[in-house]
C-alpha cells in the first residue's frame, strides 16, 4: 500500500504541475487579433526589396568587356532619335536607370571604375610626372593575380603603351597609364596597354580574348567631340562582332556599356548589360555607381574589393541572370 500511495501521489503532483503551466501558458498567450505577428520568414519566404539588389548567384563571367563613352547624360541618350541602336540595345539587354557617375572631369571617373578611388586626382591631367600618378592598387593587377588577363584597348593610340594624347587619341580616358604598377615594366604595359585595332584578332577565339577587357573609344567614337549619333554608329558596328565571338557565343560572357560622366545638372548616365550573362529586356532602378560596377566584377571573380568605396557598393547582380 505505501508503494501504491507514493506512486499515486507522484502521479497527483505531476497532473497538478501540468495544469498550472497550462494556466500560465494560456494567460500570456496574446488574445486573437492582438499582439505581433508570426514573421513571414516563418510561413513563405520575405520578398526582396526592390531598392536593393540580391547577391550574386549561380556560375561567375567568363569574359568582361567594358565600354566607355563620354560626357552625356542619360535623358540624352534614353529615347533619343539621334541612338537608336543604344536604345535598341538597352530595350533587349538589361538596363540600370538609376547609375551614377562619381564627379567631374573624366579622369577621376576612369579611375574609380579601375581601383576604387581617384587616388586625389581631381582633374584631367596627363600622366608624365609624379604629379599625376595614382600609386593605389588597381583591378589589372589584381585580375592577373587571380590568374586571368586583362587588356586596355584604346581606339586611335598610335602605339601601345603611349603616355601622351596624339590625335583623336586622349590618354585621360586611358586610366591604366595612370599606375606606376602597369607603366614601369615597358615590355608588360605594351602587352596590356594596346591600340585597339588589336581587338578585332583577339575576339577571334574564347581563348585569345582576355577575361576582363576595357575598351576607350576615341574622342570622336565616344561622343566627346562628335555627335551622339556618331557614338551610337559606333556601337552599332562594334558591339555586334563583340556579341557574336567566341567568347560571347560559347561562354557566359558579360557587355556594359556605360558613360564617365554626365553634365553639370545630372551626372546620372546609363549602364547596359548585354551578351549571355545579361538578362533580357530588364531594368534595375537601383541606385548604381561606377564602383557598383567595379565590386560586381570582383565579386564574381572572388577578388577583394581594393577599398571601401568599392567594397561598401551594391553588386549589380539583379542585371544578370
Amino acid at each position: 500500500m505505501l508503494v501504491k500511495n507514493g506512486q499515486s501521489g507522484r502521479r497527483s503532483a505531476v497532473v497538478l504541475a501540468a495544469a498550472v503551466l497550462a494556466v500560465i501558458a494560456a494567460g500570456c498567450a496574446p488574445a486573437a487579433g492582438n499582439g505581433p505577428r508570426p514573421s513571414s520568414s516563418d510561413s513563405e519566404p520575405a520578398p526582396q526589396p526592390q531598392d536593393s539588389a540580391p547577391a550574386v548567384s549561380g556560375p561567375g563571367l567568363d569574359h568582361v568587356v567594358i565600354i566607355v563613352e563620354e560626357n552625356k547624360e542619360a535623358s540624352h541618350i534614353l529615347g533619343s532619335s539621334s541612338a537608336p541602336y543604344i536604345n535598341k540595345l538597352a530595350n533587349e539587354y538589361a538596363l540600370a536607370t538609376n547609375y551614377q557617375a562619381i564627379t567631374h572631369p573624366s579622369l577621376p571617373n576612369y579611375l574609380a571604375l579601375t581601383s576604387g578611388t581617384n587616388a586625389g586626382i581631381t582633374n584631367d591631367c596627363n600622366p608624365p610626372g609624379g604629379a599625376c600618378t595614382a600609386r593605389v592598387p588597381n583591378v589589372g593587377d589584381a585580375i592577373a593575380k587571380s590568374g586571368r588577363s586583362w587588356k586596355m584597348y584604346a581606339e586611335s593610340m598610335p602605339a601601345p603603351c603611349t603616355a601622351g594624347n596624339a590625335g583623336r587619341y586622349a590618354v585621360k580616358h586611358n586610366p591604366f597609364m595612370y599606375y606606376p604598377s602597369i607603366t614601369r615594366d615597358n615590355a608588360s604595359c605594351a602587352a596590356h596597354v594596346v591600340p585597339f585595332t588589336q581587338l578585332e584578332q583577339d575576339l577571334g577565339s574564347a581563348a585569345t580574348l582576355p577575361d576582363y577587357a576595357f575598351i576607350s573609344p576615341d574622342l570622336c567614337s565616344d561622343m566627346h567631340d562628335c555627335p551622339v549619333q556618331t557614338g551610337d554608329e559606333w556601337l552599332s558596328r562594334e558591339v555586334p562582332a563583340i556579341l557574336a565571338s567566341p567568347a560571347f557565343s560559347t561562354q557566359n560572357s558579360l557587355l556594359v556599356v556605360t558613360w564617365d560622366e554626365g553634365d553639370k545638372a545630372s551626372n546620372k548616365v546609363l549602364a547596359i548589360f548585354a551578351g549571355p550573362a545579361a538578362r533580357r529586356s530588364f531594368k534595375s532602378a537601383v541606385a548604381y555607381n561606377h564602383y557598383s560596377l567595379l565590386h560586381t566584377i570582383e565579386q564574381s571573380w572572388g577578388i577583394a574589393p581594393m577599398t571601401g568605396n568599392d567594397a561598401n557598393a551594391p553588386v549589380m547582380s539583379d542585371l544578370m541572370k
